[in-house]
């Protein structure tokens, strides 16, 4: 039986761990539960398809990862995990503009074609827009997107931590660094024990850098802070409500029982501070408050900070690392963590048992973001 580390239990990891876990495997998950994980800060939106990024590696992962979710969903709902923090509301990509609208109403439905979950694609006129969302400024229009949904990172996680470790996956909260024999890493140490193991994943997100420096390696992968805005309303319907995707990076999802998610800030950062901003609400607030005046009112719950990791050209990257094959990294999802990382976790827990993946990952190699250390 083959054994295998998972290092860091964010969303890849974890579900790393989970697709391994059905599988004739010893899986060890390490992770030292750093207060500024991605995965517990998100409220995600799952809606690729009307992104404008030009990149068409980065969108084939990405809708791919979108079309994963029922598949992954109903697996968990098998094993008794009922609460995934997954809905399929639908998506509103809001403008003023209603040609620029027009617009991505062609480019979602040409992609429809080859994503048939995408669903219903139709204009929602700004008088029939507050049926859908009753919080928003007049002068928006939307496109509305059936197949869009919105998730919750930590609740997936958890749900998927639950199931890995009923299957008899084990979790351990410590710091793992590499432990190297004859120059092959064969296990970590943590706490001042050794763990063995045939491969290592390091799934450790902004964090993982620091893993692999003590190999002379340095992993290009940078992390950017995250801050996101709870509200809370009188609207009690809101957990039905479409997210709404405004022609900016942020983004406000409404959950159950009137509470609100907007954000995220992007700030490039040196360190790993997650004290939340004045500058960083400001931000949020500038952004969300013109879009949905109804905010105004809101009470604010909380502020939740994540360190997203990305690469110098944005792109998830996976694989084994030059002259350590026993070491696997997936790494840089920025801010598609939760729509890739499910579908990564398990493209991962395929290519580290030598079993057939369906995908070409030359365009996600390891080796364009590792350089020797100095």
């Amino acid at each position: 039986m083959k054994k295998i580390i998972i290092v860091g239990a964010g969303i890849v990891g974890i579900s790393a761990a989970y697709h391994l876990s059905n599988k004739t495997t010893e899986v060890v998950v390490i992770d030292r539960q750093e207060p500024g994980q991605a995965t517990k800060a998100a409220a995600g939106i799952i809606c690729p398809w009307a992104s404008q990024r030009r990149n068409k590696a980065w969108y084939a992962l990405a809708s791919a990862g979108a079309a994963y979710y029922p598949e992954l969903i109903r697996s968990l709902e098998e094993e008794g995990e009922m609460e995934t923090g997954y809905k399929k509301v639908g998506a509103l990509a809001i403008h003023a503009d209603i040609e620029r609208l027009q617009k991505k109403k062609k480019l979602v439905e040409e992609r429809r074609i080859t994503s048939p979950e995408i669903g219903d694609v139709r204009l929602v006129h700004a008088e029939q827009l507050a049926e859908h969302v009753p919080i928003l400024a007049e002068e928006y229009h939307a496109l509305w997107i059936a197949g869009g949904a919105k998730v919750e990172g930590d609740r997936l996680r958890e749900a998927m931590e639950r199931v890995a470790s009923k299957r008899g996956v084990k979790i351990i909260h410590g710091s793992a660094s590499p432990f190297v024999e004859e120059g092959t890493i064969c296990g970590v140490v943590v706490s001042g024990e050794l763990i063995r193991a045939d491969e290592i994943i390091l799934a450790a997100g902004a964090w993982a850098p620091e893993f692999i420096a003590p190999l002379g390696l340095n992993l290009l992968v940078k992390g950017q802070k995250a801050q996101l805005l709870h509200l809370q309303t009188d609207h009690h319907t809101s957990g039905e409500w479409p997210v709404i995707m405004p022609p900016s990076t942020q983004y406000i999802v409404p959950f159950q029982k009137g509470r609100f998610v907007a954000g995220a800030t992007h700030e490039d950062i040196e360190d790993f501070a997650i004290q939340p901003t004045a500058g960083g609400i400001l931000e949020i607030l500038k952004h969300a408050l013109p879009i949905a005046p109804d905010l105004y009112q809101a009470q604010v719950n909380e502020v939740r900070v994540g360190i997203r990791p990305h690469t110098p050209n944005f792109m998830p990257v996976l694989g084994q690392v030059p002259g350590f094959p026993s070491l696997w990294i997936a790494n840089g999802l920025g801010s598609s963590g939760l729509t890739v990382g499910p579908l990564l976790g398990k493209i991962l827990s395929q290519v580290v048992l030598d079993q057939p993946t369906e995908w070409d990952l030359e365009s996600y190699k390891i080796s364009q973001v590792i350089e020797a250390g100095h």
